[in-house]
C-alpha cells in the first residue's frame, strides 16, 4: 500500500518469492487451524480442569469473539501501525498467547489466554492476504490469491484431524504449544523479507464511538450464535437479550460509521457492486459449506457409529482437489472471466449437496467420498474468483481494509451457517422421529411382527421397543441431515444469480494490491 503517488516496490522473485509465500501461508494455516484443532480437544480440557464440557466450551466461545471483533479493524490498524509492522506483531502476540494457553492452570486463565489469542489474530488473515498479493508480479495475482486459498482451505480439515491425534497421543497443551516454531519461523520470514517493504502510516484519530458499538454488537451477535443451541435459542431470556443487543448495535453501528470522518471499519465499501455482491456470494457459500462442516462428522459419529479418526477420514480427502486445482485455477483465471469460475464452482457445490441429499443409514464409504472430493474440486473455483471479485477495482490502500471486511462478513456467516445447520438438523431430527412413531404400536401389523420375530431371537419387549426406537432416531436425523443438503444444493444454484451481479473482472486485482510497499 504505497503512500499516494509512491513508486511501488518490485515484487519478489525466485527463492524470496518462494519464501515469503511459505511464511505467510503458515501464519494463515497456524491461525485457521487454531480456531477448529480446540474443538475436539475440550473432553480432554474439560476433565483435566474438572469443569464441565459446558464450561469447557468458553475456550471455543472466548476466542471466536474475540476474533470476530477485531477483524473488521485491520483496515483502521493498518493505517495507524502499518502492516507489515502490525502482521509481524500480530504473529509474536498470537505465539506468547498460545504459550500462555498451554500453561493455563485453571479455565479461568485458559479463557483468558484465548481472548488475548483471538483478539491478536484478527489481522493476520486479512493482511496475509494483503502482502502476499504485493509479492506477485500483478499478472500473477491470481496465483497468489489460490496459493493462500490452499490453506485456508486445508487447515479447517486438519484441525479435528490433528486435535484429535495429539489429545490421544500426548496432552491437550500441546495443540497450542505446536503454534510457537510456526509462529517464530514466519515472524522471521515477514521481518527479513517485508520490514523494507513497509505502507504508509496515518495517525488518523481513534473511533471510540465506532469500536465501542463494534465490540457491542459483534460480541452480543457472537455469544448469541455460540451459546443459542445449548440454551434452547429464543425459549432463553438471555438469547432474546443478546439478539436485541446485536441488532440495535448493528444498526447504531452502521449509522455512526457511514457519518463518521476517520470509522474504525469502512462501510463505504459496499457501495461497490463487486464488493457486495461478491462478499454476500462468498459468505453465504462458505455459511453453508461450513454448515456442513459441521453436520457431517456428526451425522457419522452419532448416528452411524463412525469413530472420530474415521469421520475425520471420510472429511480429509476434500482437502485432494482443493490442493491440486488450486494452483492450476491461480494460472488460468487471468485469461477467463471470474464470474464463469464461480459460476461453476456453485454448479458443482450444488451438485455435491444435491448427491448428499440421497444418503441413507446404509450409505458406504464410496457413497460418502466422491461428492467430498467433488467438493475439493469446487472450492478450488470457489475462494479465488470470488476474492478476485471482491478485491477487483478497489484502490491499493483499500486493499487491507476490504480484505478485512470481507473475511469478517465471510467467518460471521461461517458461525452463522453452523449454528443454523445444528438447530435445523435437531428440529427436522424431532418433526421426522415424531412421524415416523406414528406408525408404530399394536395397530400396525410390521410393527407386531418386527417386536415378535426380536422375541424369538431372545429379546424382552422392552428392549425390542429400545432397538426400534434407536432405529427410528438413526433414519429420522438421516432424514434431517438430508434436508439440510438438499436446501444447501438449491441455494447454491440461487447464488449464481449474485455473482452476475458483478461486472466482469479477470484477475482485476490492482497492481500494487499487496500494499507490502
Amino acid at each position: 500500500m504505497s503512500a499516494p503517488g509512491a513508486p511501488a516496490l518490485q515484487p519478489l522473485k525466485g527463492a524470496q518469492l518462494a519464501l515469503g509465500t511459505l511464511g505467510l501461508s503458515l501464519a494463515v494455516f497456524m491461525n485457521v487451524l487454531d480456531s477448529s484443532i480446540a474443538n475436539v480437544s475440550i473432553p480432554a480440557i474439560s476433565g483435566n480442569m474438572g469443569v464441565s464440557p459446558q464450561q469447557g466450551t468458553w475456550v471455543i466461545t472466548s476466542f471466536s469473539v474475540a476474533n470476530a471483533i477485531s477483524v473488521p479493524l485491520t483496515g483502521w490498524l493498518t493505517q495507524r501501525f502499518g502492516q507489515v509492522r502490525l502482521f509481524i506483531t500480530s504473529i509474536l502476540l498470537f505465539v506468547i498467547s498460545s504459550w500462555l494457553c498451554g500453561m493455563s492452570p485453571s479455565i479461568e486463565i485458559l479463557i483468558a489466554a484465548r481472548v488475548l489469542q483471538g483478539a491478536v489474530a484478527g489481522p493476520m488473515i486479512p493482511l496475509s492476504q494483503s502482502l502476499l498479493l504485493g509479492s506477485y508480479p500483478p499478472a500473477k495475482s491470481s496465483m497468489a490469491l489460490a496459493l493462500w486459498g490452499m490453506t485456508t482451505l486445508v487447515a479447517p480439515i486438519m484441525g479435528p484431524l490433528l486435535g484429535g491425534w495429539i489429545s490421544d497421543n500426548y496432552t491437550w497443551p500441546w495443540i497450542f504449544y505446536i503454534n510457537i516454531p510456526v509462529g517464530v519461523f514466519s515472524a522471521w520470514v515477514t521481518w527479513t523479507l517485508y520490514r523494507k517493504r513497509e505502507s504508509a502510516i496515518r495517525l488518523v484519530p481513534i473511533d471510540k464511538v465506532g469500536l465501542g458499538l463494534l465490540v457491542i454488537w459483534v460480541g452480543s451477535l457472537q455469544l448469541m450464535l455460540d451459546k443459542g443451541k445449548e440454551l434452547d435459542w429464543f425459549n432463553s431470556g438471555e438469547i432474546i437479550a443478546l439478539t436485541l443487543v446485536a441488532v440495535v448495535g448493528l444498526v447504531y453501528f452502521i449509522i455512526w460509521e457511514l457519518g463518521e470522518e476517520h470509522p474504525v471499519v469502512d462501510l463505504s465499501l459496499f457501495r461497490g457492486r463487486n464488493f457486495s455482491a461478491g462478499v454476500v456470494a462468498i459468505s453465504i457459500g462458505y455459511g453453508l459449506f461450513f454448515g456442513s462442516l459441521v453436520i457431517m462428522p456428526l451425522w457419522l459419529q452419532t448416528q452411524l457409529g463412525y469413530t472420530a479418526t474415521e469421520a475425520g477420514k471420510v472429511m480429509a480427502p476434500v482437502g485432494v482437489f482443493a490442493i491440486l486445482l488450486s494452483p492450476l485455477i491461480g494460472k488460468f483465471l487471468p485469461k477467463l472471466d471470474a464470474r464463469r469460475v464461480a459460476t461453476v464452482a456453485f454448479l458443482l457445490f450444488a451438485l455435491v449437496f444435491y448427491m448428499r441429499s440421497k444418503f441413507s443409514t446404509d450409505v458406504d464409504t464410496m457413497s460418502l467420498l466422491i461428492p467430498t472430493l467433488i467438493q475439493g474440486a469446487a472450492m478450488s473455483m470457489f475462494f479465488i474468483p470470488l476474492t478476485s471479485i471482491i478485491l477487483s477495482g478497489q484502490a491499493p490502500h483499500k486493499i487491507p481494509a476490504a480484505a478485512g471486511l470481507s473475511n469478517f462478513v465471510r467467518i460471521m456467516c461461517g458461525g452463522m451457517g453452523a449454528s443454523i445447520a445444528t438447530t435445523i438438523w435437531d428440529s427436522r431430527g424431532t418433526l421426522h422421529h415424531a412421524q415416523l412413531t406414528e406408525h408404530t404400536g399394536s395397530s400396525y401389523p410390521a410393527f407386531v411382527q418386527t417386536v415378535q420375530q426380536m422375541g424369538q431371537l431372545g429379546i424382552p419387549e422392552s428392549g425390542a421397543w429400545a432397538v426400534i426406537d434407536r432405529t427410528i432416531s438413526v433414519q429420522a436425523s438421516t432424514m434431517a441431515a438430508t434436508d439440510i443438503f438438499w436446501i444447501s444444493s438449491v441455494m447454491f444454484l440461487g447464488l449464481i444469480g449474485l455473482v452476475w451481479l458483478t461486472k466482469p473482472s479477470k484477475s482485476a486485482v490492482p497492481v500494487d494490491a499487496g500494499g507490502a510497499h
